[in-house]
């Protein structure tokens, strides 16, 4: 038994705001309240600390199968614990792709051993292609969350239809990455000021807006759950709020660095921020910031992107796109969304834990009783340099910075599997 004592929980499902003891008995939590004097054999003093619900990303890279030299399924768990992350959805785009079941329960099955919940969505397309759909039906069956081809936008609109029809059939989400490549002249860096500086063709808005318009209208049509992923363009943010409030089940993330960076930070940064899509003006800033606050971007997403130091030390036109993102993703959103005064901590961890849950359908962490014991221990406070990661890779903008949100433990399943 762990008793967690005077703390102040925080829990996006339940509304608590409020100092209290927790105590977790095996893999539940089992009692909250004032002053709980059942023993334990282990207690946290959380006094001037959160408690706060496991948190979850939905868009990870773990690198595994295929490209272990960057990340596996293990060190891409232990990243996730100490960013205070219990459950992680990750994409397909491994090699093999995870488009069949072995694949998949390859993924699973490692994931199991980590300590956290590692759960891997499925390709839409075979091989990533594009060009013939997965036998989704199975990979359902076998456990799958969802379905993604992410890295990789699907451009065969009698595909993809297809593909919203079989999602909602199934009952499962479809999320997709959305940049038309026609209209990109080189990827990684927004199209603008910093782009004619650098000489580099650059990503346009337009790239992800045409694509975000069309499945936006596919997923009115089909009445499919879909996500946008790592949403970037201010126009794209009016796509998918006007798209909900037509009544479609359309739903959005952005990611960390997308509410904190501009696309001046190629500049200072280099290849540690080119990402796919880019990051944009400060006007895509702003706009990725009220989407978050009036709900039409409904979840915070890392996407994770680990990457080596060789492929990162190339070219900007030759370097792999995106970032590590696990680690720091707490307290970039403290930092770039609550200390400011855009967001409470409650609609933060809401955004980070509850919301990306309820759209992969799932019973959202809570710190109540009876729930699981998948909790995150943090200081909204305290500063920490980042120094250094435990995943495999630091391909990291933010390297140097100084961010509040210390983590001091994470708890999945009733077990420590972070402590600071």
């Amino acid at each position: 038994m762990i008793l967690i004592r005077n703390g102040r929980v925080i829990d996006p499902v339940s509304g608590t705001d409020q100092i209290m003891d927790v105590l977790l008995d095996g893999s539940k939590i089992v009692k909250t309240g004032q002053k709980l004097t059942e023993a334990a054999d282990r207690v946290i003093d959380a006094t001037g600390l959160i408690v706060a619900p496991g948190l979850m990303d939905a868009h990870v890279h773990f690198r595994d199968p295929g490209y272990t030299y960057k990340e596996d399924i293990e060190t891409g768990a232990r990243a996730a614990a100490k960013g205070g992350f219990t459950t992680v959805v990750c994409m397909a785009n491994t090699k093999p792709a995870a488009d069949n079941v072995k694949t998949l329960e390859y993924v699973q099955k490692k994931g199991e051993n980590t300590g956290i919940h590692v759960l891997q969505a499925a390709a839409v397309s075979k091989a990533l292609a594009g060009e013939e759909l997965t036998d989704m039906e199975a990979l359902a069956d076998a456990g799958a969350p969802g379905f993604t081809d992410d890295g990789i936008p699907l451009m065969d609109e009698k595909l993809l239809l297809k593909a919203m029809e079989t999602s909602k059939e199934l009952g499962l989400p479809l999320s997709l990455h959305e940049e038309d490549p026609a209209l990109i002249a080189a990827p990684g860096v927004h199209q603008g000021e910093v782009s004619e500086k650098l000489s580099y063709g650059g990503a346009p808005r337009v790239s992800e807006d045409v694509l975000v318009a069309r499945d936006c209208m596919l997923a009115l049509h089909t009445g499919a759950r879909v996500c946008i992923q790592h949403i970037s363009s201010k126009n794209s943010v009016e796509l998918v709020r006007t798209a909900k409030a037509m009544g479609a089940d359309i739903h959005a993330e952005a990611t960390p660095h997308h509410f904190t960076l501009t696309d001046k930070a190629v500049l200072k940064y280099g290849t540690n921020a080119r990402m796919n899509p880019p990051v944009r003006t400060e006007e895509d800033r702003q706009a990725i910031i009220k989407g978050l606050q009036d709900g039409t971007i409904d979840m915070i997403v890392t996407d994770h992107a680990p990457h080596s130091e060789e492929e990162k030390a190339r070219s900007l036109s030759d370097a792999p796109s995106g970032i590590t993102g696990l680690e720091t993703s707490l307290g970039l959103g403290i930092l770039s969304l609550v200390e400011p005064g855009y967001l409470s901590l409650l609609k933060l961890l809401e955004l980070m834990s509850r919301n990306p849950a309820e759209f992969y359908q799932m019973i959202p962490g809570s710190v109540t009783e009876d729930a699981p014991a998948d909790l995150v221990i943090f200081s909204e406070t305290e500063r920490w340099r980042v120094e250094h990661f435990v995943s495999k890779a630091s391909n990291s903008p933010f390297l140097g910075w100084e961010l509040p949100g210390k983590i001091y433990y994470t708890i999945c399943a009733g077990k420590i599997v972070y402590e600071c």
